[in-house]
């Protein structure tokens, strides 16, 4: 029988700063103690856009051009709409429920914004913006997207109606999420109905965590509300979320640590000082090819 995994603490959003003009978000990676990036790795970044009102505007909202080296960026929109592109000639529009994988690996530019038409309406916005490290050995590899729409995603439903366990990557009770991931990495959201139950199992040694999105619940029976975020200690496999309110989502985080060096300044992630004084060079030197704002 496997143990219970151990909670560490349960933390409440930190103040919010502006991505950009269109984003406000709460940093629970790597700002709060206990969520280092070597202490989540291979979750090094989470940035967490609570609900918000986005009232109309001709000109969206959002981030421009800048630069990514040595790990990925996940966005999960949950409310409102995203649009990117990048100096690879990748790009797309993701809506609720829809997740881009953006791998930067040896250098991309990027920009991304509340989509056009969604912004002309407005309208609530929520979303995660995580990024995942990528292994020294994917690191200088070729930048490649993953547009995982939800229609897509891996369904596990849980009994007597009581919710789903949405899989974007890894696997939950032999269900497949459609994400391809650089090392072993679980993403999921839960999908609760009030007194649903999902059971959660990785191996000790994960950095585990959730999110609740939406709703409160009960994480291994102790009270979460809406946004706050739990980070288990590495002993144990199992936990649980049970909703304690209708509608509830919790985003399910797990991935063995990668336990190599990291070093890193602003948008580049890599393994020692000199690789983040090489991706300086290389990004001022035009090796990141070019986007236009």
């Amino acid at each position: 029988m496997k143990a219970m995994k151990k909670i560490a603490f349960i933390t409440h959003p930190q103040e919010t700063h502006w991505v950009g003009d269109g984003f406000r978000v709460h940093n629970f990676i790597p700002y709060v103690p206990g969520l280092s990036m070597k202490e989540m790795d291979p979750f090094i970044l989470l940035d967490y856009n609570a609900k918000m009102e986005v009232s109309p505007r001709d000109i969206p909202g959002g981030v421009g051009v800048h630069p990514h080296r040595g790990f990925e960026t996940v966005t999960i929109a949950y409310e409102g709409e995203v649009e990117h592109h990048d100096s690879a000639g990748h790009g797309g529009v993701i809506g609720k429920g829809d997740v881009q994988w953006m791998t930067a690996a040896s250098g991309v530019l990027h920009k991304e914004y509340h989509a056009r038409e969604w912004s002309k309406k407005g309208g609530i916005f929520q979303m995660v913006q995580l990024w995942t490290n990528l292994p020294k050995q994917d690191k200088m590899s070729a930048p490649t997207y993953q547009s995982l729409p939800h229609q897509g995603m891996g369904r596990y439903e849980l009994p007597q109606g009581n919710g789903w366990v949405e899989i974007i990557a890894g696997n939950y009770d032999g269900v497949q999420g459609p994400a391809h991931t650089h090392s072993p990495i679980a993403l999921m959201n839960a999908h609760l109905q009030q007194g649903g139950k999902a059971a959660f199992s990785f191996p000790a040694h994960y950095n585990t965590a959730v999110l609740v999105v939406q709703g409160n619940a009960l994480v291994n029976g102790q009270e979460v509300p809406t946004d706050n975020f739990v980070k288990f200690e590495n002993e144990g496999e199992e936990f649980t979320v049970e909703a304690t309110s209708a509608d509830t989502i919790v985003l399910v985080m797990s991935g063995e640590s990668l336990g190599e060096p990291i070093v890193s300044y602003g948008p580049f992630v890599m393994n020692s000082k000199q690789e983040i004084l090489q991706a300086f060079e290389d990004f001022n030197t035009g090796k990141f090819g070019y986007l236009a704002d």
